[in-house]
């Protein structure tokens, strides 16, 4: 992971007068092009590394400089531990480990247990309550192949339940919204595509090894894209499921509808997910829209014909 590696560049270059970017990335199992990166991040952090060009160039810290135990503060300490402990609930491994016990060496006794303390403060846990088993071990797969630079071939679920055999590049494991996902190149698209591991099966890292490409970043914020396809529809539900309504909107868009109901303004968008969300409140909700009652009614219908 981008931390553990940092803290690890830092340790290095302290023990080491000098090391070239490329023993650096044949070390990490990373390309030159991300220890250049990593060294930027490192100087924007206050620690002065420069680099050296030539016969027996590489970089190195700057000479006189000392990283003490005061260079990090206490928030600073705080937010790396609380980082690399919120991971290790999903991501296990030694160099997780060996991060954190590198990262509580620069924690001065008397400050340890005011870190601690600010550390606790925001819990972050990755893992779910309840679905798929094979997440936990599909992140680690998935990690390995992203050190290694290995394939990944796995079935996957599209839309309306489409199964295909793919073959991908791994490039980028992303948490969005409580899901995990793959950014990967697909061989079967050829093209980088964003791939939910809940829709993952028979999941297998390859021996073949692939040459890098340009990384082409995921597109994962939507705000302009959502708001050109919602539209806001009023539904009168009970309070007993306010709470629940609340994960879909805020609490301005509720009006008292009497002493146990409430109108909502509902951000909704003409698919079948928004219609899945609606139906999953039941009968402690109803659509006030004229169109997407009927389309609720026909819902029903079929629901309840399954079981006729």
């Amino acid at each position: 992971m981008k931390v553990d590696r940092l803290v690890s560049i830092i340790m290095i270059l302290l023990e080491k007068e000098r090391i070239g970017a490329q023993e650096l990335a044949d070390m990490f199992e990373v390309s030159p092009r991300t220890i250049y990166r990593d060294i930027d991040a490192i100087n924007m952090a206050g620690i002065p590394v420069r680099g050296a060009a030539g016969v027996g160039g590489g970089f190195e810290i700057m000479q006189k400089y000392k990283l003490d135990k005061n260079v990090f503060s206490t928030a600073d300490l705080s937010a790396i531990l609380m980082g690399l402990s919120s991971l290790s609930n999903m991501i296990r491994g030694n160099e997780l480990v060996n991060a954190l016990a590198k990262v509580k060496s620069f924690i001065p006794a008397d400050r340890a247990k005011d870190i601690e303390v600010k550390a606790n403060q925001i819990c972050i846990d990755l893992s779910p309550w309840m679905g798929n088993r094979n997440l936990q071990p599909y992140l680690e797969i998935i990690k390995t192949a992203l050190q290694k630079s290995r394939l990944l071939t796995f079935e996957y679920i599209a839309h309306h339940g489409n199964k295909t055999a793919r073959t991908a590049e791994p490039y980028q494991l992303v948490l969005k919204s409580n899901h995990w996902y793959l950014q990967g190149y697909c061989y079967k698209r050829n093209a980088f595509r964003l791939f939910k591991l809940s829709r993952m099966s028979n999941l297998q890292i390859q021996e073949e090894v692939f040459a890098p490409r340009d990384y082409e970043k995921p597109q994962l914020e939507f705000d302009g894209i959502l708001k050109t396809m919602q539209t806001k529809i009023k539904i009168r539900v009970h309070k007993s499921i306010m709470d629940r309504v609340l994960d879909y909107c805020a609490y301005e868009d509720f009006s008292p509808d009497g002493e146990e109901h409430f109108i909502v303004d509902f951000p909704f968008i003409e698919n079948e997910y928004c219609y899945d969300i609606l139906l999953s409140f039941g009968d402690q909700c109803e659509c006030l829209e004229p169109h997407i009652r009927k389309e609720m009614k026909r819902k029903a219908r079929d629901i309840a014909a399954l079981y006729a």
